[in-house]
């Protein structure tokens, strides 16, 4: 199955619990998804040749990091830093359920 944007906003609500998956619109989950692949393209993960490696070679927590500090930077960005963690996480899991089916 290949990677759907709208899919993965509605697995990442599922995902998360709902106080945090009702406080966001999709554009502000896309922007976190959008983070997340370019940190992906940045870092060489995107490399076509290393596709079965997975989530393996992916720091969460240095990750979440990057993607918190895109978040600070971004002025109009709306997801508070305690939130940051569980949605990367919920988009890394959709990553995985798609790579198993």
């Amino acid at each position: 199955m290949e990677y759907d944007e709208d899919l993965a906003i509605k697995y990442i609500r599922n995902y998360v619990p709902n106080d945090i998956g009702e406080c966001y619109d999709d554009d502000e989950i896309l922007n976190i998804i959008d983070i997340i692949w370019d940190y992906y393209e940045d870092n060489g993960m995107l490399d076509f040749s290393d596709i079965d490696n997975g989530d393996d070679d992916v720091d969460v927590s240095e990750l979440v990091s990057h993607v918190e500090a895109m978040v600070a930077k971004d002025k109009s960005a709306k997801v508070a830093k305690e939130h940051i963690a569980e949605i990367v996480k919920g988009e890394l899991a959709y990553e995985n359920s798609i790579e198993e089916e």
